[in-house]
């Protein structure tokens, strides 16, 4: 009983999340990117396409039937639950986009302004649909897929990568090179807000340091900024020479310290930093979340 009551909640919770979602993404597409004649990526852009030269296919409904092939084509790859969640997201997206939105004012304002915010509404709207671990079909049915075999990539980059044909039919199909770069900023905004909302709270840097003064930088960086550090014995391929090689996962804000801090005790070390979309374990985000 309790079970049942637990996948009861969890539904209504996903569809709660997939009704809000919708909502806010189907603002950044019709209010914004519809009345400013452009195309953003995915499956979205191709209706509002197929749109300009059929006005009488709605675009909600046009995405449903863009999307039947490629549920078909991701069934075996993502599973049935997972397909049958994202079919319900989908059929909501479709009745949000051909139901309510047609009844409010559409922006005809700066074409700059409908870019950026219909890019700000729908990665937002989305954001809140990939929380709970699904999407709204099409393209995403590809975006998850590839995270699933790649999951190092972020869903904002993969994204991108996808919607850059469709932004660029986009061009050609209004005849103005503004339309492809309205497309290329919606989608640029729309990604930095997924990724944001998706990664803010857990992103961070990882470094990695080569030295000759090993353990007293570890035991500065676990004094000083309170992270752990992991050490690894190498050689290097061209002297041949032994150092150790520093790991260390922090914070955004503790780079630059750590960075600066090294700096301080071994002006030669050499220091890598680059992004981390998540990390797990103590001191971040539980295994769990």
């Amino acid at each position: 009983m309790k079970q049942s009551r637990h996948k009861l909640k969890e539904w209504g919770q996903d569809i709660l999340m997939d009704i809000l979602g919708s909502l806010i993404y189907g603002a950044g597409v019709c209010l914004f990117a519809v009345g400013a004649d452009f195309a953003p990526g995915g499956v979205t852009g191709m209706a509002i396409l197929i749109n300009h030269f059929f006005p009488a296919l709605p675009i909600g409904t046009l995405t449903v039937v863009i999307n039947l092939p490629v549920i078909l084509l991701c069934y075996a790859y993502l599973g049935k639950r997972y397909l049958l969640k994202s079919s319900v997201c989908m059929a909501i997206m479709a009745l949000v986009l051909d139901v309510v939105y047609p009844h409010f004012p559409v922006y005809t304002g700066d074409p700059l302004l409908a870019a950026l915010f219909g890019g700000l509404f729908s990665g937002v709207g989305l954001a809140l649909i990939y929380t709970r671990g699904y999407c709204t079909g099409g393209s995403d049915f590809v975006i998850m897929a590839i995270r699933k075999r790649f999951p190092h990539l972020s869903v904002g980059s993969i994204s991108m990568l996808t919607d850059g044909v469709i932004i660029l039919a986009g061009g050609l199909v209004f005849e103005r090179v503004d339309a492809v770069l309205q497309g290329i900023v919606m989608t640029a905004a729309s990604t930095v807000m997924m990724d944001k909302i998706l990664y803010g709270t857990s992103s961070g840097k990882r470094i990695i340091i080569i030295t000759d003064i090993g353990q007293p930088i570890a035991d500065a960086i676990g004094q000083q900024i309170g992270r752990g550090v992991t050490m690894m014995d190498v050689t290097g391929a061209y002297s041949g020479k032994p150092h150790t090689m520093l790991l260390c996962a922090c914070s955004n804000q503790e780079g630059y310290r750590i960075k600066k801090l090294v700096y301080s005790i071994d002006e030669k070390a050499l220091i890598m930093i680059s992004p981390n979309d998540e990390v797990f374990g103590e001191g971040f985000k539980s295994p769990e979340e």
